[in-house]
């Protein structure tokens, strides 16, 4: 007569990394919007991707690596600013349209001050060439924090050739071929849709037999 075999850790224990990943549910309204008041005020140009990943990751650990790079992706092929697309994204997951709004509010109040106190002033001041050389090194600066969050959250995307091939397509396509994005996005977004597609079989294998 067999004995019933141990519990074992289940099928969770052997997921992927994303399986002990919960999104948090009681995040405060305040929170989410001084958070994203915090990066609207101090992001500059391309690098606000650096300051999300910072405040959302790492600091407030309100989505993982894999789930930011997921957001990140669908925010970059919707219409507007990146930003404020992950504010909606990040502030819907975490509670709902009410954290929507919140973290969209939160994200442009501070730039659209800015941007308004921030073109009087250059109206009045367009030819002094200290303004235009510290514009010039602000957007040095943006272009440098871009590239240091680009590698860092883009080793996780040149696992495999697949991946590399379908950078490698993309960047071609834009930066060389100068392909509308819209095009890129209605031929390469399917071909990875379809390449990344969840498989039946991918979970759907039974206990190991009893020796």
């Amino acid at each position: 007569m067999s004995t019933p075999a141990p519990p074992g850790p289940g099928p969770a224990a052997s997921g992927t990394s994303t399986a002990s990943y919960a999104v948090p549910r009681d995040v405060p309204l305040w929170e989410i919007f001084l958070t994203f008041l915090f990066i609207g005020a101090v992001s500059f140009g391309g690098g606000v991707v650096a300051y999300l990943r910072a405040e959302l990751v790492l600091k407030k650990h309100w989505l993982d690596e894999e789930h930011f790079l997921s957001a990140l992706g669908i925010a970059q092929a919707l219409p507007g600013l990146n930003a404020t697309n992950m504010s909606i994204i990040v502030g819907d997951r975490l509670r709902g349209v009410a954290g929507a709004i919140i973290a969209f509010l939160g994200m442009t109040l501070p730039g659209g001050t800015m941007v308004l106190v921030l073109g009087v002033l250059y109206a009045s001041n367009a030819h002094n060439p200290y303004v235009n050389a510290t514009l010039i090194g602000v957007g040095a600066a943006a272009v440098g924090m871009l590239s240091a969050v680009t590698l860092q959250i883009g080793r996780k995307q040149l696992g495999s050739l697949i991946d590399i091939t379908i950078i490698a397509v993309t960047v071609l396509m834009v930066s060389v071929l100068h392909i509308s994005l819209l095009w890129v996005l209605l031929t390469v977004g399917p071909a990875a849709v379809l390449i990344y597609r969840p498989r039946r079989q991918d979970g759907a294998t039974g206990p190991e037999p009893s020796a």
